[in-house]
C-alpha cells in the first residue's frame, strides 16, 4: 500500500505531510459503509464538497489571469469545461487514480474504478486534501499542473492522454501495469527538466524528458505504445 501511495504522490507531484488526508480523499462511501470497514473510516464526500469550491475559485483566478479582456460569458464557458465531470474524469485517468481508490466490495465488483462520476469526485476530494495539507499554494500548483494547464485554449481538443491509452492497452493485452519513475531532475527551480522512465514488465521500457513530470511521463508512455504496436505488427509475442 505504501508503495502504491508513493507512486500516486509522484503522479500528483505532491507529498502529503498527513497521509490520512490522502487516504480519506481516496475512500468512497461504499467502503466507509462496508460492515467489514473500521467504524472510524470516513469517506471523501465532505472533501469533495470543499474541493469543488476550491477548484472553481482557482480555475476562475487562472482564467482572469490568462484572459484579462474576455467577457463574462467566455470566462463562464471555459470554466464550465474545466470543472466539468468529463474533464475531471480525464484528469483522473491521466493520474491512474482509479487503481488507488478505496472501494467497498460491491462497488469494486461493479466496476467502480472506471466510473466517470466516482473518478471526477475523487479529483475534487484530492484538491481539498492537498489544500488542507499544504495550503492554497499547494492546491493551486496541482490545479494549474493537472486541471487548468490548457485553460487558455477554450474548447479546443485537449492534449493526447498517452498514459491512459497505455493503461488501457496493457489491461487489454493482460500485460503488467505500467510503472513510472523519475530518473533525474536538472536545471533551476523555475526551469527544471525531468527524465522519466516507464516500464511494462521486464521487456518494455522507454525514457523521455520534459519540463514537468507529467509531460515527460506522457512522452515516455507514447514511446512504449509505439513499441507495443510495432511488436504486434511484426507478430511477436509480448
Amino acid at each position: 500500500m505504501n508503495e502504491a501511495i508513493g507512486e500516486l504522490e509522484e503522479a500528483l507531484e505532491y507529498r502529503f505531510r498527513n497521509p490520512e488526508l490522502l487516504t480519506r480523499a481516496l475512500t468512497h462511501k461504499s467502503r466507509a459503509s462496508d460492515r467489514e470497514a473500521a467504524p472510524q473510516i470516513c469517506d471523501n464526500e465532505r472533501l469533495e464538497f470543499l474541493g469543488d469550491s476550491i477548484l472553481g475559485f482557482l480555475v476562475s483566478e487562472r482564467l482572469l489571469e490568462l484572459l484579462p479582456g474576455a467577457p463574462e460569458g467566455v470566462l463562464s464557458k471555459r470554466k464550465s469545461r474545466l470543472v466539468s465531470e468529463t474533464h475531471l474524469h480525464t484528469v483522473a485517468r491521466s493520474l491512474s487514480l482509479g487503481r488507488h481508490l478505496i472501494l467497498g466490495r460491491t462497488e469494486q465488483v461493479n466496476g467502480g474504478r472506471e466510473k466517470k462520476t466516482l473518478l471526477a469526485d475523487a479529483v475534487e476530494a484530492l484538491i481539498a486534501a492537498i489544500y488542507l495539507d499544504g495550503g492554497m499554494d499547494a492546491a493551486r500548483r496541482f490545479v494549474l499542473a493537472h486541471v487548468a494547464q490548457h485553460a487558455a485554449e477554450g474548447g479546443e481538443p485537449e492534449a493526447a492522454d498517452h498514459k491512459s491509452a497505455l493503461q488501457e492497452l496493457t489491461q487489454a493485452l493482460k500485460l503488467p501495469h505500467p510503472r513510472y519513475s523519475v530518473l533525474s531532475t536538472h536545471g533551476p527551480e523555475h526551469a527544471k527538466t525531468f527524465l522519466v522512465e516507464v516500464r511494462v514488465g521486464g521487456e518494455l521500457t522507454a525514457q523521455a524528458k520534459g519540463p514537468s513530470k507529467k509531460s515527460a511521463s506522457q512522452e515516455a508512455a507514447q514511446r512504449v505504445i509505439e513499441q507495443i504496436e510495432a511488436s504486434r505488427g511484426a507478430g511477436r509475442a509480448l
